[in-house]
């Protein structure tokens, strides 16, 4: 195995298992603090029980995404020497202020996990709201160093060196609002269906109680709400795309040539050697719409490209299409989820939603994979885009499919914990809270 092509797998999956702890980090603790808004406001008990419990996945996924985070860091300066030695000092502020946020969501989460008998109630919720929002600053400083790689600024690259550098502009560059929020709404999407399901999973293996049915209630409602915003923020991405990374867009579609108008290709599977996109359903007109709202506007393909220059497009596409139909089939099912409690009006709900809404519990994992794919593969062969290539950034140190090979077997045990701790949690919900118990008439 190449060394480049190690360092890039060993990236993909150290990236592609903290972003599911990541994602968690920023969403989990607002279902936490709902919980234990509404056991205040009401003082039902079932909410409390839910709020602990919740609790508890949240220490769980928060130890793991910090372990996975600092290998990460440690990982881009072993494998990508050259990239941290310019970019460095350019994007280090959004990674100094990640690492605040990261402490004081420790801080806060140790006084969450401690303070319940020792603090006053609305004290101890307060202590829950800075998890989550500690979590989603965290979050946004990370995916602003991101955006930089995507849309490099804050300096001027002169005989291959970085001068004038302004920190603050490189921070607050143009990609970094449009992904910040596809990304933290993407966190809330995946986090409320990936619990929703859950607990509708419970529901239907028999645990029919008020703790699965509020936890379902809660989780969905946020879950639902975050996945129909989505395409809003799917569209604004797609235009920020469409203005600096056009390459990038033309490889999400499958575009080889420029068109005016330029149709909207589902499905499909393009063919970089017969440069042709096979078997996809075309709407005349609406990429151009959706690229730059106008549907008579051209759209740049693949051509306008040194073919060197050109992401791997059938990964990009593919990716991008599970990432499409993902978030499109969560958003259906949380319009149902809404016309559902407006009919029945407190009735619990039927058990083929239950269903629906198990099925979809991966589902957000899934699109914020195919998301991340779509970001990173897209952007090749470019580490800095437009300046620096991911070939001219590796180390050269030999023997990286070593490292590639220990630190994917780590990941695999550390999952293996992960699901087992989880598992661990879900099996005893009813020894541990007297309204998670299973009730004969609820």
């Amino acid at each position: 195995m190449e060394d480049l092509l190690a360092a890039r797998l060993q990236m993909a999956v150290s990236l592609g298992f903290h972003i599911v702890f990541a994602c968690i980090g920023m969403a989990m603790p607002f279902l936490m603090a709902i919980a234990e808004y509404k056991w205040i406001r009401t003082g039902e008990q079932v909410y409390l029980d839910l709020a602990k419990a919740w609790a508890k996945g949240v220490a769980i996924f928060f130890a793991t995404g910090a372990v996975s985070g600092t290998v990460l860091s440690f990982e881009l300066g072993l494998l990508w020497p050259t990239f941290m030695e310019h970019a460095g000092p350019i994007f280090g502020m959004p990674f100094s202020w990640e690492g605040t946020a990261f402490f004081v969501e420790a801080i806060a989460l140790g006084l969450f996990l401690y303070g319940w008998d020792k603090l006053k109630p609305w004290t101890h919720w307060v202590t829950g709201l800075v998890v989550g929002i500690s979590g989603v600053a965290s979050g946004i400083f990370v995916v602003a160093a991101n955006a930089w790689m995507n849309s490099p600024a804050g300096f001027d690259w002169v005989n291959g060196q970085a001068i004038n550098i302004d920190p603050v502009a490189a921070m607050f560059n143009d990609a970094w609002l449009s992904q910040s929020i596809h990304m933290t709404i993407a966190a809330f999407v995946a986090t409320g269906f990936a619990v929703a399901g859950l607990h509708a999973l419970l529901l239907l293996k028999g645990g029919n109680n008020r703790f699965h049915r509020k936890a379902l209630k809660i989780a969905l409602a946020i879950g639902a709400v975050a996945a129909i915003l989505q395409p809003i923020s799917g569209d604004f991405s797609a235009k920020d795309v469409a203005d600096r990374q056009p390459a990038k867009l033309a490889a999400m579609e499958g575009q080889f040539e420029t068109k005016q108008p330029a149709g909207l290709s589902i499905f499909g599977i393009p063919n970089e050697e017969t440069r042709e996109m096979n078997y996809a359903i075309e709407i005349p007109g609406l990429l151009s719409f959706l690229a730059h709202g106008d549907f008579d506007a051209e759209v740049i393909g693949l051509d306008q490209f040194p073919e060197d220059e050109w992401p791997p497009v059938l990964i990009t596409h593919i990716a991008f299409q599970i990432m499409v139909a993902c978030g499109f089939l969560m958003m259906f099912v949380g319009l149902i989820y809404f016309y559902l409690i407006w009919r029945r009006k407190g009735l619990p709900l039927p058990r083929w939603f239950l269903w629906l809404t198990g099925i979809c519990t991966p589902l957000g994992f899934i699109a914020v994979e195919a998301g991340w794919t779509v970001t990173e593969v897209g952007r090749q062969p470019w580490i800095i885009y437009g300046i620096m290539k991911t070939e001219d950034a590796v180390s050269s140190m030999p023997g990286l499919q070593y490292p590639f090979f220990i630190f994917t077997g780590v990941y695999l045990l550390l999952s293996v914990i992960v699901i087992w701790l989880m598992y661990r949690q879900i099996i005893t919900l009813a020894d541990r809270y007297e309204t998670a118990k299973p009730l004969r008439n609820p």
